[in-house]
């Protein structure tokens, strides 16, 4: 039989205390990169778990496909380290944790899918403990709304409570969860909210913590979230008309040019591909694909735009660096209107852009990390310049290249170039 010693100060930070003796219907950790968060919710669950035969957890992610290779191996890393995994059942293929003393369940779901959520079962004791991880990849509230409202139901234990723990990096300040659990006008009641930093974590190695402190002098910008846990700005922000929704992608083409820019890359850049929606006579850009992969072939790309039904589809993309190339190999094996972008001065494609309200739907993740991450440079004296950080940008460009075709249309090469000259935007 195993002896259960645990003693949690030497398990797990100070700072996530609150985790182990609040009653709070919902505690909020947003936080930096290492900084445990991760680790002492994993701690919490199987404490939960074996101390109190009533609970039963379900830990959320934006992907149910994504659990498997994190949540999941956490849980049983940490149940292995507590000196308890013998007492629990992993189920990789489902994936489900069982803990064979009484039968409590640990579950995995994704937030693609939260109205199958509402109808889950448990046998012992109640569904009344949701770990949201990478709470931040949840674009909109109400999926969250969907499973949360499930938790619910009479505890028998007089002890019994409901709770919900959500963890993510903070990377941006526009983010629901913000308003509903940080702002202190806004938040929700019988909330609490924490920001914990890699110095809540006594158990990183120093060459780890060398390279956030490194990160702090080569991107300051990212460092804010990354280093120093606090809300990424839209300070410098190239598209600030931006919101991330559901929309009917019927509707939203009629009256509008669907068009579509490629990328290159192969690593660690990745090849870019986006398909979006836009409407010149409301002002709005609707994008609804996208694809974002390293270490792709050309016979990868090749199947990848054939299996998605882009044979006919007019395709804008890099010619440079061998792009004239790829162009052309993906013409003769079947993409035939796939065409050279003319890669214009960066700033005038992205002042057409800046026209629109531009809509991205929940599962272009990449595009909406690059939205908010797409930023002005700035020059030595600190002083913000008419230049885009050219960084993490591959969806960014592919975009400006898709609607090359929209931006003065009409007019020849030669006017095109004689009015980017007098914008000022010529070579």
């Amino acid at each position: 039989m195993t002896t259960i010693d645990w003693k949690l100060p030497e398990m797990v930070s100070g700072a996530y205390a609150p985790l182990f003796n609040s009653k709070m219907r919902y505690i909020a950790y947003k936080g930096s990169r290492g900084s445990g968060k991760s680790e002492a919710t994993a701690t919490k669950v199987i404490y939960d778990i074996v101390t109190k035969p009533y609970v039963n957890w379900l830990v959320l992610r934006r992907y149910a496909n994504t659990n498997r290779q994190s949540t999941f191996t956490l849980l049983q890393k940490v149940a292995n380290r507590m000196g308890v995994g013998n007492l629990f059942q992993f189920n990789g293929s489902l994936p489900e944790i069982t803990y064979k003393p009484t039968g409590q369940k640990i579950l995995f779901r994704g937030a693609d899918k939260p109205l199958s959520i509402t109808s889950i079962s448990v046998e012992t004791g109640n569904l009344c403990r949701l770990w949201v991880e990478e709470s931040y990849q949840l674009e909109l509230e109400e999926a969250f709304n969907t499973v949360d409202e499930s938790m619910r139901g009479i505890i028998n234990d007089p002890n019994g409570f409901y709770q919900t723990v959500l963890t993510f990096n903070p990377w941006n300040e526009h983010h629901w969860l913000k308003k509903r659990f940080f702002d202190e006008k806004t938040k929700v009641a019988n909330s609490l909210s924490l920001t914990t930093t890699y110095k809540d974590n006594p158990f990183l190695d120093q060459d780890y913590v060398n390279s956030l402190l490194e990160m702090t002098k080569r991107n300051p910008r990212r460092s804010r979230v990354a280093v120093y846990g606090d809300w990424g700005i839209a300070e410098g922000l190239i598209y600030e008309n931006t919101v991330v929704e559901q929309f009917d992608i019927k509707e939203v083409i009629k009256g509008a040019h669907v068009v579509r820019g490629m990328d290159w890359g192969f690593g660690p850049d990745p090849t870019a591909f986006i398909e979006l929606a836009v409407n010149t006579k409301t002002k709005d850009v609707y994008i609804f694909n996208e694809m974002y992969k390293q270490h792709m072939l050309t016979n990868d790309i090749l199947k990848w735009l054939l299996n998605n039904g882009y044979q006919r589809a007019e395709i804008r993309a890099d010619y440079a660096s061998g792009g004239d190339r790829m162009i052309q190999e993906l013409r003769n094996k079947g993409i035939p209107h796939m065409t050279r972008a003319h890669k214009y001065e960066i700033l005038f494609g992205v002042t057409y852009l800046q026209d629109f309200k531009i809509h991205v739907l929940p599962k272009c993740q990449h595009t909406i990390k690059e939205l908010n991450a797409y930023v002005y440079d700035k020059n030595k004296q600190g002083e913000w310049i008419s230049k885009p950080v050219d960084r993490d940008n591959h969806l960014m460009d592919s975009m400006r290249y898709a609607v090359e075709p929209l931006i003065m249309s009409r007019k020849s090469t030669t006017d095109r170039m004689e009015a980017f000259k007098q914008l000022g935007l010529g070579r």
